[in-house]
């Protein structure tokens, strides 16, 4: 690479483009080679023209968002170096993120902690050298939505247990369940709700129908793996996997 970084810069909001360009440029650091808005340009610029990194925002013009854009782009040419710089607090692109696989040659930092192009500059150089930084913020939400996804507790369950569950949760009896269902057999819903609890870990013989009822209900109100004390304290993990009270 040459001192001068050759950029693909990607960003839907056409001021803060101009904004962004002018001010990296006037670093004498950077040199924009070409910019769009939409992920599915970037992916066609990239290729014919490669740049040293791309500054990448998230959420973009078009149906592609910025992971998905970097995801297609380094399928082509391997490691390719991209800052992801973005407001947006949306899980769907954080679930993109964590899908990626993208270990090395990245930084993805939030816009609100880097706001001067010079403090930008840093990043690309970074990684273009091959090393990895997530902004602090941005790492938390990850986590946050990673343990989310691992503790989704419908995930845990096969699509009749689902459709059980949920009515489960809106007060029905066992016998309204199987009405609405339209259960031939009645006794399937308690065979159904029998295999709900042991999938949430709520078949403790020490707890009776009752609780094992509402406690399913809360954790599909919630949409939380909870699991309770002895003295009855529910507690879910936090970003850092651990088990913290619920209330």
């Amino acid at each position: 690479m040459t001192s001068t970084i050759r950029l693909l810069l990607v960003e839907d909001n056409v001021s803060l483009r101009a904004a962004m360009k002018s001010g990296l440029e006037d670093t004498s650091k950077v040199a924009v080679i070409a910019e769009t808005d939409r992920g599915e340009d970037a992916i066609g610029l990239a290729l014919d023209n490669p740049p040293d990194v791309i500054l990448m925002d998230v959420r973009l013009a078009g149906s592609m968002n910025g992971v998905q854009a970097a995801i297609a782009i380094r399928r082509e040419i391997a490691r390719l170096p991209v800052v992801f710089y973005s407001i947006q607090d949306d899980e769907r692109f954080y679930r993109d993120f964590l899908a990626s696989g993208i270990l090395t040659h990245y930084a993805y930092v939030r816009k609100s902690n880097y706001l001067l192009p010079a403090m930008v500059v840093p990043l690309l150089r970074d990684a273009v050298a091959g090393r990895s930084f997530i902004d602090p913020d941005i790492e938390q939400r990850v986590q946050a939505v990673r343990l989310k996804d691992e503790d989704a507790p419908l995930e845990l369950l096969e699509p009749n247990e689902r459709d059980v569950v949920k009515l489960l949760a809106q007060g029905m009896t066992n016998e309204q369940i199987a009405t609405r269902l339209n259960f031939r057999d009645r006794r399937a819903v308690s065979r159904t709700n029998g295999q709900i609890y042991a999938a949430w870990g709520l078949d403790n013989s020490t707890e009776d129908e009752k609780t094992a009822r509402a406690r399913a209900t809360l954790i599909f109100n919630t949409g939380r793996m909870i699991i309770w004390d002895d003295d009855g304290t529910p507690r879910v993990r936090d970003a850092q996997g651990k088990w913290q009270p619920l209330f």
